[in-house]
């Protein structure tokens, strides 16, 4: 049997005064970087829609603060709103990204003053709340939830900064170098049962939950994501141009589009170059492909001789434990994630090479489950058993069906506090300005298991 979830170690401890010091660094560490991303450019480009699959910045700095006053001001203190002419402006159902330029947005720096007005009325909020008063303040969700969502943000941001034209604006330190990985391509997942999801996890997401057991057939999974120079060997061989090797909405979508490689990559003479925020530089063969749509994924996975992997293998790969049976908040245990484990936060503005992060890998042995890029899954973003929406069922509910599919893992641009073994994101399948990768799988022969 599989052993049941386990409330994680390192939140253990309930006190107020605990929880309220984890959110405060949670808030503290999203604004930080909210300000790094919206100071590095000048008001034009805050303006400006860089793509129109994106939102201007300045939008999205209003938007973090509309909803960190709506959920923490108006919800958990059930104070009035401040500004309840602009709800309209900054709810994301009401208007798509396209439309947004054309909106009366608040300018950046009335967008500023509102955005630190809210955060100030919303430290006093989190300095008298009672943490086991509500579904909502329990264990501090509420404000674990504004920091996951100023940090989705953050990465979209990040997003539009790598859409952007011009030069270089962002910089930060490249991730240490690492030997060139010679370890096994593929690791033997066990078959058998385990626990997916969570339950215990306090500000765990509603699509994450609740706590379910799965039964996993055993299979292969890839060490390490597919590097730079794997997938140029599937370009080399004509992979865009083979029918045989993509589904018939994958292929109409390249061909009407005309893709031949992943977004931001030209070829220059015999070399690949691809644009990495404002900077053109040789594509790194070791580090794990990034800006391909799931297309392209499952194209090369094809071409292969594999496929990708479940959301189930997937997670069974980052969060069971085969020796004592247990499903760990990540693939090296419960402790929360440190530079030597992963690459998150934006610490740098590009994946690690592929085999880096060895204290990140999983009790088999699978590297960078965790951070470096996105992860497509072949599975449809659909609800767990026993799903309930909550707080709304905006975040989750509306998207479930066949028209998204599931990403794991998370990316360089993402914050820990955003990123979690349970984590799941989702997007269209045609979706390349995302930070997504892919690692492949295959079934295990029954002398394997």
């Amino acid at each position: 049997m599989t052993a049941p979830e386990t409330p994680a170690p390192t939140h253990d401890a309930t006190g107020p005064d605990a929880l309220r010091e984890r959110a405060l660094a949670a808030l503290t560490t999203a604004r930080a970087r909210t300000a790094l991303l919206t100071s590095a450019v000048d008001e034009p480009d805050l303006t400006a829609q860089h793509s129109p699959l994106m939102s201007p910045l300045v939008w999205d700095l209003a938007h973090i603060g509309n909803q960190e006053e709506l959920w923490l001001l108006r919800n958990v203190a059930g104070r009035e709103a401040m500004r309840p002419e602009i709800d309209g402006l900054y709810d994301a159902f009401e208007h798509p990204r396209s439309e947004r330029p054309s909106l009366p947005l608040l300018p950046p720096e009335e967008a500023r003053r509102y955005l630190a007005e809210v955060r100030g009325r919303a430290l006093d909020v989190l300095e008298g709340t009672d943490f086991h008063g509500t579904r909502l303040t329990e264990a501090g969700f509420a404000f674990g939830m504004i920091a996951q969502h100023e940090q989705q943000h953050d990465e979209t941001m990040l997003i539009t900064h790598q859409l952007r034209r011009g030069p270089a604006v962002l910089s930060a330190p490249d991730p240490a170098p690492a030997p060139l990985f010679t370890g096994p391509d593929e690791v033997l997942v066990p078959g058998g049962e385990f626990t997916m999801g969570t339950s215990a996890e306090p500000w765990a997401l509603d699509n994450e939950r609740p706590a379910h057991r799965r039964v996993v057939p055993a299979f292969h999974i890839d060490t390490t994501p597919v590097t730079n120079g794997a997938y140029q060997a599937f370009i080399d061989d004509g992979g865009y141009e083979d029918e045989r090797w993509w589904t018939a909405r994958g292929w109409d979508h390249i061909r009407a589009h005309g893709i031949t490689a992943p977004l931001f990559w030209r070829r220059e003479g015999r070399q690949w170059l691809r644009r990495r925020f404002g900077v053109t530089e040789v594509v790194p063969p070791d580090e794990p492909v990034l800006h391909v749509c799931w297309y392209e994924a499952d194209a090369y996975a094809r071409w292969a001789g594999r496929r990708l992997p479940t959301e189930t293998e997937w997670e069974k790969a980052a969060r069971h434990d085969p020796v004592t049976g247990r499903s760990t908040r990540y693939p090296w245990g419960d402790a929360d994630p440190t530079p030597d484990h992963a690459n998150l936060g934006q610490r740098h503005l590009r994946p690690a090479p592929a085999g880096s992060y060895p204290r990140g890998a999983s009790p088999l042995g699978v590297r960078q489950l965790i951070g470096d890029v996105w992860e497509w899954t072949s599975s449809d973003f659909l609800p767990y058993p026993g799903f309930t929406a909550f707080p709304y069922k905006e975040y989750s509910e509306v998207f479930f069906g066949p028209e998204y599919k599931v990403l794991r893992g998370g990316s360089f641009a993402v914050d820990p506090v955003a990123c979690r073994g349970t984590f799941r994101n989702w997007d269209y399948p045609i979706r390349r300005q995302i930070f997504s990768g892919f690692r492949t799988a295959r079934d295990a022969s029954p002398e394997a298991v």
